[in-house]
């Protein structure tokens, strides 16, 4: 069963084709990365999927409904969130409260009882608490709850960040380089998020520099050089691709995550 399928989708920016001509598909559970060099388009392409970006050429099928250039909220309500490259959380406020943020599109209330505090909007709070401190717990955050975010080493932002991502109950997740920027103990603590994430059957669409982890975790990887999609496959057959390897300035990573000249 495919959940999302990305089909020819291209885009330009002044003249240059920044993404061109791109396919593949995700499975519920499976964890399929994009990788490639710098400029090689992943991020352009996790913004067209994500909605940030309209694309000018190609389809976007999520669960068989064509969701090509839909606004990111609307994505987000048929199944579809992400987190970002660079850190959207909300650093004055608390570890709980920015948890609390990503289940807000999942309430459901009148605008008026919420400024009257109505017992209804004090039950749906609540619900909204728990549902976050038990996202907490999920990500390993739950001691840090009533703490200000910025108190958080880079490692616990970036779990913060996807405990907010599945706050929005997501069937696929994307994931913008969660482990940039962390050291080999917030590393592993991702992957073992993650791996945990696709096994309670939601898909994960990564976007990873590290390719110990990304060889580590992947079912599928696709990779992209200069816009283009240039392989495809198991960790074991991407890595031993001679377009890759060429890509990467001659360096083979296996699926051992050892580097060979």
């Amino acid at each position: 069963m495919t959940l999302l399928q990305v089909e020819g989708l291209g885009i330009d920016f002044g003249g240059l084709r920044a993404v061109n001509d791109v396919d593949f598909a995700v499975a519920p559970g499976e964890i399929v990365s994009v990788i490639g060099p710098n400029g090689a388009g992943k991020t352009t392409l996790f913004n067209m999927i994500s909605g940030v970006y309209l694309p000018a050429r190609g389809k976007i099928t999520l669960d068989g409904r064509d969701v090509t250039g839909m606004a990111p909220n609307r994505l987000a309500e048929r199944g579809l969130s992400r987190t970002f490259q660079n850190l959207q959380i909300f650093q004055r406020m608390s570890v709980l409260e920015n948890a609390m943020t990503g289940c807000h599109l999942k309430e459901r209330g009148a605008i008026l009882s919420d400024l009257l505090c109505l017992p209804s909007s004090r039950r749906r709070s609540a619900v909204t608490k728990a549902r976050a401190s038990e996202l907490l717990e999920r990500v390993g955050l739950a001691r840090a709850a009533e703490h200000e975010a910025s108190s958080l080493s880079y490692g616990a932002l970036k779990r913060l960040e996807i405990a907010r991502a599945l706050a929005l109950e997501p069937r696929i997740l994307l994931l913008d380089e969660p482990a940039a920027g962390c050291n080999a103990v917030e590393t592993e603590d991702i992957d073992h998020l993650i791996a945990e994430v696709a096994k309670s059957g939601v898909a994960v669409l990564l976007v990873e520099h590290d390719m110990k982890l990304v060889m580590r975790i992947s079912n599928h990887i696709v990779v992209l050089d200069r816009g283009e999609k240039i392989a495809e496959g198991s960790p074991a057959t991407v890595s031993r691709d001679p377009r890759v390897i060429e890509a990467y300035l001659g360096t083979q990573v296996t699926e051992t995550g050892h580097a060979l000249g």
